[in-house]
């Protein structure tokens, strides 16, 4: 608990960590310099409020349709090679969107193009970044590391709209798309010469991409505790995006009328974050997650409220600062919460799974908002949106957070490849295993509330048709029966195992009252004519 309340700085000691870090704080400086010029560029080719609430959209419909992809990949490739894959990407996209803007090419719809190609690169380069963390600095240290990664993008938040507004109204949008193009170098820089991560030493070959997605939405379904977290998310985004997706519309419309002025009150957004993610350690020692994220929703709700009436950019900056500070109290819990929920094998997909949730409420809530202010008044979706988030407060009562994560998911690295009689080949299968438990009457119903907690770890690493059998002739044996499809499944299975998952084993060893172990049976499944078959296609001639 100590650790929660030490400051999020104390990751900066982390020399690559640092260095990383930095090279993120100049890429999201130039993302926010190239949001304020995408947004403005809107307001001016077009008069549709929807229109212009869609460029958040755009940003964010990649990231929900794509992270699981993304995810998928940085659990099975080197992630620093994924990261810099994603750079170069948005690199070229950035380069054409600067050559078209500058001769006045751009149309409402190729700029939303432009923008959605920018939220894949995102999308790709996210889980990668985020699941890297945890191998950058030690457990301890990653609510701290989760936090300065929100206070490097809100830091950018505060100073780039600004400046963005600056820029746009000095060189017009083409400027902004730039600046934007130019600060990927940095992080460039880093991930070429800088960051040389050692190789991970791989027994088994890698999964497809297929498999890999299917095993992290399976992970995550048998996941109670990151289910939770993946609603709140999805109802926080829904609620909470109208502030950023309204904002252009309010300062052009209501506040000023320039980029300056929007610019500003991003900045003022950004400067509460800050300050939310320098409290956040202490916000977790004192408030369980649950009240903290009501309180982060109630506080987006006065922010909505305040934003609606103000009359002057000055109260609506004061507005924006809690809204700020909100938005990444919340954001960076359900993080930390995902992060310290998953084993370092499955991290980068359930936290594209988050990401996939969280972004799929901001898409839809850009454009329910947008479609909302078109048709009933920009003041009128704030005080809507303010509504859905304290109805979003409220649903703790029924889908509470998980308090906050101690146990150990680092792998158990118990399991030994078993001497096989048969020369089995990686794919061969499916293998069916069975476990024997003799169990005395008295210690039935704690059996079986354990083996359900089994079942579920078994299904969730992987296990399929998982049953449960009681012997007729002799009541007190029961037997645990699985399957894996292939061998290296089953392997990679048992590979999947955590120090937290052990104390379940250990709990059905302890009630097993056989004078020998566990009896493990591992068995191929075979049809009858197998043999036949088999031997037929080994005497054909090739």
């Amino acid at each position: 608990m100590e650790s929660d309340r030490s400051s999020p700085l104390g990751a900066l000691r982390h020399g690559t960590y640092r260095t990383i870090w930095g090279a993120n704080l100049v890429a999201s400086f130039g993302a926010l310099i190239q949001g304020v010029g995408a947004a403005w560029l809107m307001t001016a080719l077009t008069d549709s409020v929807d229109m212009v609430a869609l460029v958040q959209s755009a940003t964010s419909l990649p990231i929900m349709l794509f992270s699981l992809v993304g995810g998928a990949i940085a659990d099975n490739f080197n992630r620093r090679s994924v990261m810099l894959g994603a750079q170069l990407f948005m690199f070229v996209v950035s380069i054409c969107l600067v050559v078209g803007a500058y001769f006045g090419l751009i149309s409402p719809w190729l700029l939303l193009g432009f923008t959605f190609l920018l939220g894949c690169g995102t999308a790709l380069n996210n889980p990668a970044w985020q699941a890297s963390v945890g191998d950058l600095v030690p457990r301890s240290d990653l609510p701290g590391a989760v936090a300065l990664n929100s206070i490097g993008f809100n830091l950018s938040r505060s100073l780039g709209p600004a400046a963005g507004g600056i820029i746009v109204a000095a060189a017009g949008a083409a400027g902004a798309f730039l600046v934007n193009t130019v600060s990927y170098l940095a992080l460039l820089f880093v991930l070429i010469f800088r960051w040389h991560p050692q190789p991970v030493v791989r027994t088994l070959p890698r999964e497809t991409i297929g498999s890999a997605m299917l095993a992290g939405v399976r992970y995550v379904a048998m996941s109670p505790n990151i289910l939770k977290v993946l609603l709140r998310g999805f109802v926080f985004g829904f609620a909470a995006i109208s502030i950023l997706a309204l904002l252009p519309v309010v300062a052009n419309n209501r506040l000023g009328g320039d980029p300056l002025v929007y610019g500003l009150l991003l900045g003022s957004f950004g400067v509460g974050a800050i300050g939310g993610a320098l409290l956040s350690g202490r916000a977790r020692y004192l408030l369980s997650p649950e009240a903290l994220v009501r309180c982060a929703l109630l506080g987006f709700a006065v922010c909505a409220w305040g934003l609606a009436l103000s009359p002057t950019p000055w109260l609506a900056a004061l507005a924006l600062a809690l809204g700020g500070a909100c938005w990444v109290l919340a954001l960076s819990l359900f993080n930390v919460t995902v992060q310290l929920s998953s084993p370092r094998w499955v991290v980068g997909r359930t936290l594209s799974l988050y990401q996939t949730a969280t972004f799929a409420g901001m898409s839809l809530g850009s454009w329910v908002w947008g479609v909302t202010g078109e048709n009933f008044g920009v003041e009128n979706a704030l005080i809507a949106s303010s509504v859905a988030m304290v109805a979003g407060a409220t649903l703790g009562l029924w889908v509470k957070l998980p308090p906050h994560v101690t146990a150990s998911l680092d792998p158990l690295n118990r399991f030994k490849e078993p001497h096989l009689e048969l020369d089995l080949q990686p794919r061969s299968g499916p293998i069916v295993i069975e476990i024997e438990y003799e169990i005395a009457p008295e210690n039935l119903n704690e059996f079986l509330t354990v083996m359900a907690e089994r079942a579920r770890i078994r299904r969730r690493d992987g296990a399929r048709h998982w049953t449960l059998m009681r012997d007729l002739a002799h009541p007190n044996i029961w037997v645990e029966n699985y399957r894996s499809p292939t061998w290296t499944e089953y392997i990679r299975h048992n590979q999947r195992l955590t120090h937290a998952d052990a104390a379940i084993s250990e709990r059905l060893r302890a009630l097993h009252q056989g004078s020998e172990g566990l009896r493990v049976r591992r068995m191929i499944e075979r049809p009858p004519n197998w043999f036949a078959t088999s031997s037929k296609a080994n005497i054909q001639p090739h």
